[in-house]
């Protein structure tokens, strides 16, 4: 059976990609609502959705393009719980970052442009890169102690 997988599969196949597997196996998938029979009409609908997709991903690139400057030099301050050296008790991740850097400059990016190796595990100020395309900016995160 060729099925049309509509989310990644880990060691399967990935999301829009069209793959031959057993019948049974197949049916299951498509039951559990992660993938499709592959149809002339699944497969027409699936390049309009990918192109559509990739447009959209276009402009909103464009758009934070536009807005990088306003990103450049950038302030953030969160805080955490920490003990009395400056290490925080929970970490703070790339999400907790990027969901406070929305709150304070309006920006919604993707996960995926900001530069984050590890989670922030004490209080200070860190520089943070954002990467789109060839354009490199960074800001700066203050992590404070404090609830």
């Amino acid at each position: 059976m060729k099925i049309l997988f509509l989310k990644d599969i880990p060691r399967i196949g990935k999301k829009y990609e069209t793959k031959e597997v057993a019948d049974g196996y197949g049916r299951h998938l498509v039951a559990q609502k992660l993938a499709e029979v592959a149809t002339p009409a699944a497969l027409a609908q699936l390049e309009k959705k990918i192109m559509t997709d990739a447009t959209l991903k276009k402009v909103h690139t464009d758009l934070l393009m536009k807005n990088l400057e306003n990103l450049s030099g950038a302030t953030v301050t969160l805080h955490g719980k920490a003990n009395e050296k400056g290490h925080l008790f929970a970490s703070i991740h790339k999400e907790e970052v990027l969901t406070e850097l929305k709150r304070a400059t309006h920006l919604d990016m993707n996960p995926d442009y900001v530069i984050l190796d590890r989670p922030l595990k004490e209080t200070g100020a860190y520089e943070i890169p954002v990467v789109i395309e060839k354009h490199r900016v960074t800001f700066t995160v203050v992590v404070e102690a404090g609830e």
